[in-house]
């Protein structure tokens, strides 16, 4: 994180300099366009696609941590690890009232596999092809146990 940090602040003070250096050379130039000031320009243009990129990956990151703090979240909800307010306990050893059973965490996993595979599959528009999801007639997905049993 430091490094993306680093990066984004060291694209911006460059990108500072060149805005500073094009205000300098078209004064220097009395408003005249001067091949100074096309040379300026051409590195304020580099400094701001560098800072565009730093700026973009800085936000990959920012959301791939969203993304991941989201997902331990879920984990921690679904199998009963999340943690009442102040006390550090587990909610289910505090007494804290949840509407679903916890699940186990391998079991979130697949879950979550299976419906990622099928965004996908949704995404391509191709749908999901006829006999590639084992479905009963209860609506449950038969290739998980707990699913049939419920």
């Amino acid at each position: 994180m430091d490094n993306i940090v680093d990066s984004l602040n060291k694209a911006y003070e460059k990108f500072v300099l060149a805005s500073a250096s094009v205000m300098e050379s078209k004064e220097s130039a009395g408003g005249q366009k001067a091949s100074l000031t096309d040379a300026a320009l051409e590195n304020f243009k580099e400094k701001w696609e560098l800072f565009r990129v730093a700026c973009d990956q800085a936000e990959e990151f920012v959301e791939s941590v969203k993304q991941r703090i989201g997902s331990e979240c879920l984990v921690d909800e679904a199998t009963g690890l999340t943690t009442a307010s102040g006390g550090g306990q587990p909610a289910a050893a505090t007494g804290a009232a949840t509407s679903l059973p916890p699940i186990s965490a391998v079991r979130l996993e697949q879950m979550s596999r299976a419906v990622r595979w099928l965004v996908l599959e949704l995404q391509r528009g191709s749908g999901v092809a006829p006999g590639s999801v084992h479905s009963s007639s209860t609506g449950f997905d038969t290739r998980f146990a707990e699913d049939s049993t419920q």
